[in-house]
């Protein structure tokens, strides 16, 4: 019997997944990775789906996926049929995590874009000019929304993936500090990450009550060093 679709309300599922592969335990091992290429291949081609495969540097772990769609099920089910692949009795399961796709808390709002505008770019309450800023704001904050909670990721060459959470102890403790206070030091991150546009693609994902950290960060690129920097 089929399992019933479980999609959240806002966002989409984020899976990442990584193995050990033990090639001894495979009789053929060049049909055993054709048919797990087909198989994600299949599932990529699917509308609002997307596999990332990855080999991995070190010995963490040598094969990495990330698997992003509405329906957790879908998610929970290719790795079950990766599982139960001919290429599947050779991977070892390294570690998992799971996450969805959100908004930040400390996204600008429209009403805060209109009182930038007025006490930063002099611009008059109501004007012509004005209401032409904070639309032309508000249709681009809409489509940064929709990249985040919908992403199509692009291939890049270099992957990197870690979770994080913020500090909670003694006097580091981010949630002590009043929000308006945290929302000014995202601000400064967030622009000191636009600085590698171009260079570095970004998507931080939602992990409370789904895994052991608040956050993944996932970054795309091209160039190792800018990863790095």
């Amino acid at each position: 019997m089929a399992m019933s679709p479980v999609t959240p309300s806002q966002g989409w599922g984020v899976l990442h997944l990584f193995f050990h592969l033990r090639r001894e335990l495979l009789e053929d091992t060049t049909e055993a990775a054709k048919d797990f290429a087909r198989r994600l291949q299949a599932f990529d081609a699917r509308d609002d789906y997307q596999v990332l495969p990855f080999s991995v540097l070190g010995q963490k772990a040598d094969l990495g996926l990330m698997v992003i769609g509405p329906d957790l099920v879908e998610l929970d089910l290719l790795s079950t049929e990766i599982a139960a692949s001919p290429l599947g009795a050779a991977l070892i399961p390294a570690a998992s995590y799971v996450s969805m796709t959100e908004l930040s808390e400390y996204t600008s709002s429209a009403q805060d874009e209109a009182a930038r505008l007025v006490a930063e770019e002099g611009m008059s309450e109501g004007s012509p000019e004005h209401i032409e800023a904070v639309e032309a704001f508000t249709a681009r904050m809409a489509d940064y929304a929709d990249h985040r909670l919908h992403p199509k990721l692009p291939h890049r060459r270099v992957i990197s993936f870690y979770p994080m959470s913020k500090r909670r102890r003694g006097d580091d403790n981010w949630y002590a500090l009043p929000y308006d206070r945290r929302k000014n030091l995202m601000g400064g991150h967030a622009r000191v990450g636009r600085t590698y546009r171009g260079r570095v693609l970004q998507l931080i994902t939602g992990s409370v009550g789904l895994d052991d950290w608040e956050w993944g960060v996932t970054l795309l690129a091209d160039d190792p060093k800018a990863i790095k920097d």
